[in-house]
């Protein structure tokens, strides 16, 4: 393994890694190596970066949950994840690595792990998935100031839009130097990237990805966020990954198109006859059932649930259905070899590796547990019902903290790290007077 890696960068005239670790928001923390001591040393991190808040704050029980001496823990070099940094001045590579504990054990906090975890338990079975997520962001101006509302940017034209442009070839092309600078990158870093859309909101666009194996997806979208705000900044912008960045736009997704297949490459979803399979229905079942339980690796941010909200394209219950973009569970129209399951809870903000395992382990729980779902919906999924989902981080992790059986699946110590994470967060933004409560509340109570 570590063969290889050498000779990749001696081929690629290396000097410089970027020893990448994700942390729990599923950005990138790690170090700068030179290359030529990249081989011969081994790398280490404190662990205490697995359970950093998103604003770098430590939890109150930050000693209950990682060793007491603050230690280090063995990093390893995936050689799959090995890519080019193609916006770097000097040659440079960056490893994603997989996080051990000093005794040589996969680190229950590294969220690449809990991802290994799930796909572990479909393995047992004789079970691969597939997924391909489909990512949305908005391009915007740059705001160093954060009382300022965000504005979408000037395109070709020097204006800015102001209308919805869905699917928009013109909208696409108002931004085409930046596009074609992130299809170059991500050319040259081996990301699958296939079809690029204008989606409803202002300068926001979707990437998808080609369909794949799990792991090797979730860093390529790790890798993709580093790429499309590397080169937004290029340009004078920023790329978010906020869900819901402004407040008169939609919110933005990252659905998760999701099947699975056997050890001779056939989709269980169907049966021999190409028929919908009973494992396709209790896969269904288990969404329906977990996704409550679970949504705060959907929603890990206080602002994710701001999407959650009647008429802005975001789901808002638990109804599924096919090709019903209304339904927070859809099945897409398909061939029998491409039957699979959307999941269109996840908003853009989500760790992916933390996403895809929350994702497949509902479905992988309600293949074995048998769990059948609800009649499909014909109709708009949520036109006349109440939104079914939690509203805030605070009930969606009291959702996580009571479930036994994904404790079960992701391990009692990364649920008790994430909660406290999350928690802290949410403690951290509740203190945050707004502008909302000076406007309205300062003189009228």
């Amino acid at each position: 393994m570590v063969d290889s890696i050498d000779a990749w960068l001696k081929q690629n005239g290396i000097t410089e890694v970027e020893c990448l670790v994700p942390d729990m928001t599923g950005n990138a923390r790690g170090k700068f190596i030179p290359a030529h001591k990249f081989i011969k040393e081994d790398s280490r991190l404190p662990e205490s970066i697995l359970v950093q808040t998103v604003t770098g704050e430590y939890v109150d029980n930050h000693w209950d949950l990682v060793q007491p001496l603050d230690s280090d823990m063995l990093l390893e070099p995936d050689p799959n994840a090995v890519r080019i940094v193609p916006w770097a001045e000097e040659p440079t590579a960056q490893i994603i690595h997989d996080c051990y504990t000093r005794s040589g054990e996969p680190h229950p906090m590294a969220t690449r792990n809990v991802l290994k975890k799930v796909l572990a338990l479909y393995e047992k079975e004789g079970w691969q998935p597939v997924v391909a997520p489909e990512v949305e962001f908005y391009l915007v101006s740059q705001n160093t100031d954060p009382d300022y509302e965000l504005t979408s940017p000037p395109g070709r034209s020097g204006r800015r839009e102001m209308v919805r442009q869905s699917y928009s070839i013109d909208g696409c092309n108002e931004y085409e130097p930046i596009v074609n600078d992130m299809y170059r990158y991500c050319e040259a870093q081996g990301l699958d990237v296939d079809t690029l859309i204008h989606e409803s909101g202002a300068a926001q666009l979707e990437i998808n990805f080609l369909h794949g194996n799990a792991l090797d997806l979730a860093d390529q979208v790790f890798t993709f966020k580093r790429t499309m705000r590397e080169t937004a900044f290029r340009h004078g912008i920023y790329a978010t990954f906020m869900a819901k960045p402004m407040t008169n736009e939609p919110g933005s997704a990252m659905h998760i198109h999701q099947s699975v297949v056997d050890k001779s490459g056939k989709n269980i979803f169907v049966d021999e006859n190409g028929e919908e399979s009973q494992l396709f229905k209790y896969y269904i079942g288990g969404l329906q059932r977990y996704i409550p339980n679970t949504i705060s690796f959907f929603a890990p941010n206080v602002n994710s649930y701001r999407r959650f909200a009647k008429d802005i394209a975001a789901p808002v219950n638990l109804e599924w259905g096919y090709d019903n973009r209304t339904a927070g569970i859809r099945v897409p129209d398909s061939s029998a070899a491409g039957k699979r399951v959307e999941n269109r809870f996840p908003g853009v903000d989500v760790n992916p590796y933390l996403a895809f395992a929350a994702s497949l382990a509902c479905g992988y729980l309600g293949m074995k547990k048998k769990l059948s779902p609800t009649p499909h919906c014909e109709g708009h999924a949520s036109e006349d019902g109440e939104i079914e989902l939690p509203r805030n981080l605070l009930h969606a992790l009291h959702l996580l903290t009571t479930c036994p059986d994904l404790e079960e699946v992701f391990g009692a110590d990364f649920i008790k790290a994430y909660a406290a994470v999350k928690m802290e967060e949410f403690e951290a933004f509740n203190r945050v007077i707004t502008s909302w409560e000076r406007e309205y509340l300062l003189l009228n109570v």
